[in-house]
């Protein structure tokens, strides 16, 4: 398997059926499959993708009994996977599955040593200054160029991965995994993908301004962490 792409999947009853649709000329490709993490979700989830995985070769579910968080899904799903290449993108289709292919092909020019990262346009001004913000306090809070966190796809080297420890199970996994392949010395690769709006219901983080403060908690109260395990 050259490539395996986790999408985590919390409460997207509504989303699924577009969302295999997006993603079924990625499943039909030799050397690549599609793996949707069900990360405890407590809506018709479960049923939407047994109803409609058998007609979508090359993807297949991950069943997360208990929501844990946005990581720990994702990391489900990376444990389940097979590819030498992984990555994950998002299931709300505010950026789309089939750029992933564009994320693989950086692998086919560049080698596999290397991480690759979309770069989201098309946002609304006030969540691209948010953006920008957080992405200077990383930088400067961890010493590495640290842009667009949370920009999706995110793909990289199976045995990047296999290094991993102690990953976090909340949102803070985009900025582990960015993080940690600048310390390993891995090349970054950004590339724009287009960032839309949902098709059905609300963000689990984004939905308002209570929302963000209860995220640049998290991520600062993370990074302080990541920060003290860089101390000697």
């Amino acid at each position: 398997m050259r490539f395996s792409l986790v999408i985590p999947c919390y409460n997207e009853a509504a989303n699924l059926p577009l969302l295999l649709e997006r993603c079924a000329p990625l499943g039909r490709l030799d050397g690549v499959e599609v793996i949707l993490v069900d990360n405890g979700s407590t809506d018709h989830s479960a049923q939407v993708l047994a109803r409609l995985l058998p007609a979508r070769p090359g993807c297949r579910s991950v069943r997360v009994e208990r929501n844990q968080g946005y990581g720990h899904g994702i990391l489900a799903g990376l444990a389940a996977a097979s590819g030498d290449i992984l990555g994950w993108t998002h299931a709300d289709l505010q950026t789309d599955p089939q750029d992933a292919l564009r994320g693989l092909a950086l692998f086919e020019r560049h080698g596999d040593a290397i991480f690759v990262k979309g770069r989201r346009h098309g946002r609304p001004l006030a969540d691209t200054v948010f953006t920008t913000g957080m992405s200077l306090f990383e930088t400067l809070l961890l010493g590495a160029p640290l842009w667009d966190i949370n920009a999706q796809p995110t793909l990289f080297p199976r045995r990047f991965f296999d290094n991993w420890r102690a990953a976090p199970d909340d949102f803070s996994l985009d900025l582990y995994a960015y993080y940690q392949a600048r310390r390993a010395g891995l090349a970054v690769h950004r590339f724009p993908v287009r960032f839309g709006r949902r098709s059905h219901g609300a963000s689990h983080w984004n939905g308002d301004w209570a929302a963000k403060r209860k995220f640049i908690r998290r991520t600062v109260s993370y990074s302080l962490q990541l920060k003290a395990a860089l101390k000697p």
